[in-house]
């Protein structure tokens, strides 16, 4: 049993991290300025701090042996294509404390997410994009702040186990999704927005939903189970150089959209609106995870979408007013 701490533990992955990590035997803190959201924590002990501040950071990596760094300022593209300034500072500040505190309190292994975000946006401009491999994150050219955190978080990485001999790993997010997570309020990513917006639809009988942009742009998605295992698979593994974590599978946001809907058995007219697309199309690609691991994800994307469709709608429906409901029946 290993003594470990998870940050971002009060977040969508860290908190399924944690309960995997509990079942698998170890002990583990978690760290994170709130509890998780939609679900108490299986952590034996929790520390509510603010991981910006080095005191904190100090406490919360005492007396343990490997850290998993989840924290971050994060959200979907309607978030992180404007909250530049605020995205940098704060991920920084998280990133830069929280290595220095591991390697004064003498942890002996260190995880850190990326993310996608760090591929250049010169080689995501089409559709049908080439699945990305993790060389080609340079030369860089990340679109938003939040890429160019992450790449620098990657490099600090890199050099702390270089010059301080801290063993560090490293996981490249590709869309991760799943049940328990952010839904509504700005941060939620993609899989989560959509959701959302179909059960809403289908509980109130109407059934057109907004997609920005035009819908085209592709993207691969994760399930958490999936991501999760792969996590803790990157963490005992040799390889100290970033690996992709996501699904290979692309699919556009329109038929991503049509998809959720067929699960929750209703067709939908999309209404395309101005809004952030990101870039054009991005896939994994997972051949040095397969080469390093042995393993990738292999839940399928309407398996996962059908659980955590279910999940969503069943909180859209607590939001929802009497009449509407009543609505819906007559519909």
């Amino acid at each position: 049993m290993s003594r470990i701490l998870v940050t971002g533990a009060g977040g969508f992955i860290g908190h399924h991290l944690v309960t995997f990590l509990r079942a698998r035997g170890h002990w583990v803190r978690g760290a994170d300025l709130k509890h998780p959201e939609f679900t108490r924590t299986d952590a034996d002990e929790f520390h509510i701090c603010d991981l910006r501040r080095w005191e904190d950071c100090l406490a919360a990596t005492r007396d343990v042996d490997e850290v998993y760094a989840l924290a971050a300022d994060m959200g979907g593209m309607g978030f992180i294509s404007c909250h530049h300034a605020e995205i940098l500072h704060n991920n920084l500040l998280i990133n830069l404390h929280t290595i220095e505190a591991a390697r004064v309190n003498g942890v002996s292994r260190y995880f850190y997410t990326s993310s996608a975000c760090v591929y250049p946006e010169y080689r995501q401009t089409e559709t049908n994009v080439t699945p990305l491999k993790e060389a080609d994150a340079y030369p860089a050219q990340p679109q938003d702040a939040y890429g160019w955190e992450k790449l620098t978080t990657e490099t600090l990485c890199e050099h702390y186990s270089g010059d301080y001999g801290l063993p560090t790993r490293m996981a490249r997010f590709h869309n991760i999704y799943g049940p328990n997570g952010t839904w509504d309020g700005g941060r939620e990513k993609a899989p989560a927005a959509l959701c959302r917006k179909i059960a809403r639809a289908k509980l109130t009988g109407q059934h057109e939903i907004e997609v920005w942009g035009d819908g085209e742009q592709t993207r691969s998605f994760c399930y958490i189970d999936d991501c999760v295992q792969g996590i803790v698979r990157i963490m005992e593994s040799d390889c100290a150089e970033p690996l992709n974590l996501g699904s290979d599978r692309l699919i556009s946001i329109n038929d991503l959209a049509h998809l959720i809907a067929r699960i929750a058995g209703i067709d939908i007219r999309i209404r395309h609106i101005s809004g952030p697309m990101g870039v054009r199309g991005r896939n994994s690609d997972n051949s040095k995870l397969r080469e390093v691991l042995g393993w990738e994800p292999t839940i399928d994307l309407e398996e996962g979408l059908a659980t955590t469709y279910e999940w969503i709608e069943g909180e859209v429906a607590k939001t929802l007013r009497p009449a509407q409901r009543r609505r819906t029946v007559a519909a």
